[in-house]
């Protein structure tokens, strides 16, 4: 990560591992969501422990629609990072000319 090799070690450590808990901790978060809405919107009868076919086809067409729009914001992301990146080398690139 940018910026972190001029921490010290311990510190820079101790900054990974909360990072990745932090990202444990927003997966979690996450799957819980998922389950509860899929099972919210699926389930609709309790009389047996197996979910019937409707409700399976339900939870998967559920899990597959998170997964598609998790992928496509992950993708967005991705994209408006590297534009992000771009302008901002551009910016630095601009201020190095001006400064010459």
């Amino acid at each position: 990560m940018e910026g972190m090799e001029n921490l010290p070690e311990e510190q820079r450590d101790a900054l990974l591992q909360k990072i990745e808990e932090l990202q444990v901790r927003d997966s979690l978060r996450t799957y819980n969501s998922v389950v509860e809405r899929c099972f919210v919107d699926c389930v609709s009868s309790f009389r047996s422990k197996n979910l019937d076919s409707t409700e399976e086809k339900c939870v998967s067409r559920c899990c597959e629609k998170f997964l598609k729009h998790a992928a496509r914001v992950g993708m967005r992301f991705g994209e408006m990072s590297s534009q992000s990146e771009q302008q901002m080398q551009q910016m630095m690139q601009q201020q190095a000319q001006q400064g010459r």
